[in-house]
């Protein structure tokens, strides 16, 4: 099954690190929204989406990408991110609106991971050196690990 990860990793790489370590446990090609040619785009089974956290969201970027693809047609996907903030369900959940923009493009959602990650970006923190620094970290990168062969072992297999 040949798998696809787009992602977008804007301030302190947070999100290269955690696409990296699900690429290679995938066996996956790594890209951002810019270097995908729409029409390669079918040639893949499965497909992740991800970035850090912004206000809330994901990166536009992310979205732009999913709303230019034709329908697909019950496609695998899933989310991942990094955030400042712990992601809590119906709280917090960062990924709701980007699985409701998925799911309206016909992918089939099947998984989604986020861990914390250093942010200094409210300039308030910068003082401080940010939250989260050192994040992600070798725990964070266990768990992205464990995520994919989840993945592989319940969609792949």
């Amino acid at each position: 099954m040949k798998t696809l990860i787009i992602y977008v990793s804007i301030h302190h790489q947070n999100t290269a690190k955690i696409a990296q370590v699900l690429a290679e446990v995938l066996q996956a090609d790594l890209k951002n929204p810019a270097e995908i040619e729409l029409d390669s785009f079918r040639d893949y089974d499965l497909v992740g989406f991800g970035s850090g956290i912004y206000f809330g969201k994901h990166h536009r970027r992310i979205y732009e990408l999913i709303e230019s693809l034709p329908e697909q047609e019950g496609k695998k996907a899933f989310i991942f991110s990094t955030s400042g903030m712990v992601k809590i369900f119906n709280v917090h959940d960062f990924d709701l609106a980007l699985r409701k923009t998925l799911e309206s493009r016909g992918f089939q959602v099947i998984g989604e991971f986020n861990c914390r990650g250093w942010d200094s970006y409210p300039k308030l923190l910068r003082p401080w050196g940010g939250i989260n620094r050192g994040r992600p970290d070798s725990a964070d990168f266990e768990k992205a690990k464990r995520f994919a062969e989840k993945i592989i072992a319940k969609h792949l297999a």
